[in-house]
């Protein structure tokens, strides 16, 4: 994990084949508690221009284990909310801290935070990707299946948004095949799409489609978010009609592997996006999803701080 030290992660595609592995190994470790690394006097900076609670309490818990500090700059509370340009805050937020993580709309604000700051810097969400959620997911799936991860089947199911990014970013490392069925006009962005192919060993495994019932079938893993992200709130309703083919539900599920598991990065509508059964049905993991947070987070802070 040396490789990591210093090193901002701003996506997925920040990641070597072998670096996204060794993490996932690495928070493997961390939550068996045969690992327990260590970075005292060290403070982790949270920019978050966006609301959070699984984000922001994983990340401020796993500096808290390692016996660092927590930051909360809320941009409330800060000049970053009064409008002090990135590559101000950046420079100053560098004299004071050792790593920061930014939860903000534009992936160009982190880019910018990255390129400014000379302490490491994460992306723990943007609208364009959110490659700490993905961290979770995959270490989650990884537990599900006996560590295995290639040659297994994601099906991502809803709006082509970050998390679906992300994912496709993600899936496409590990070799796995990934399948994204949203509606024709919430397609992921194409330009994510044709990266994923081209780190994926096999670029026939990354598969976009509108049909819902093609891409659940014999998959391992069915995943969704929200319909409509933060920011879009007035245009929740509007959007139901469109996306309720792609709701998880006893039907779809059916339709995948026997053993197939259900992933939702939360917060989640009931009944909307997934149903309260399957939400809490015996192939949910989405309660070791949420918690895995903590783990992979905290793996990717001791290899980015240098803690092992």
């Amino acid at each position: 994990m040396q490789s990591l030290k210093g090193r901002d992660f701003l996506s997925l595609a920040d990641l070597s084949v072998s670096e996204l592995r060794d993490l996932l190994a690495l928070a493997a470790q961390l939550k068996a508690g045969s690992l327990r690394p260590q970075c005292p006097h060290q403070v982790l900076g949270l920019v978050f221009s966006k609301a959070s609670t699984r984000t922001r309490v994983s990340f401020s818990v796993a500096m808290y284990h390692m016996g660092g500090q927590v930051l909360d700059l809320n941009t409330g509370v800060t000049q970053v909310g009064r409008g002090e340009p990135p590559a101000d805050t950046a420079r100053v937020l560098d004299r004071y801290v050792d790593v920061l993580a930014i939860r903000t709309y534009a992936q160009s604000e982190v880019e910018a935070f990255a390129r400014y700051a000379s302490i490491p810097v994460i992306n723990a969400l943007t609208d364009l990707e959110h490659p700490c959620q993905i961290l979770a997911d995959l270490l989650t799936v990884q537990e599900a299946f006996g560590g295995q991860l290639e040659g297994l089947t994601l099906t991502y199911l809803g709006d082509g948004n970050n998390v679906a990014h992300s994912l496709l970013l993600g899936c496409a490392l590990t070799g796995m095949t990934i399948r994204v069925a949203t509606p024709e006009q919430y397609r992921p962005e194409a330009a994510i799409v044709e990266q994923a192919k081209a780190l994926s060993p096999n670029p026939d495994s990354i598969v976009v489609t509108t049909d819902p019932e093609a891409a659940v079938a014999d998959s391992h893993v069915l995943y969704t978010d929200v319909w409509a992200s933060m920011g879009q709130e007035d245009l929740a309703e509007s959007r139901i009609p469109v996306f309720e083919p792609y709701q998880i539900n006893s039907a779809l599920l059916a339709q995948a592997h026997s053993d197939a598991i259900v992933l939702h990065c939360l917060p989640a509508h009931r009944d909307e996006e997934i149903t309260h059964e399957v939400m809490e049905g015996a192939q949910s993991r989405v309660w070791d999803q949420a918690e895995n947070r903590l783990h992979a987070q905290k793996a990717l802070l001791a290899a980015i701080l240098g803690a092992l």
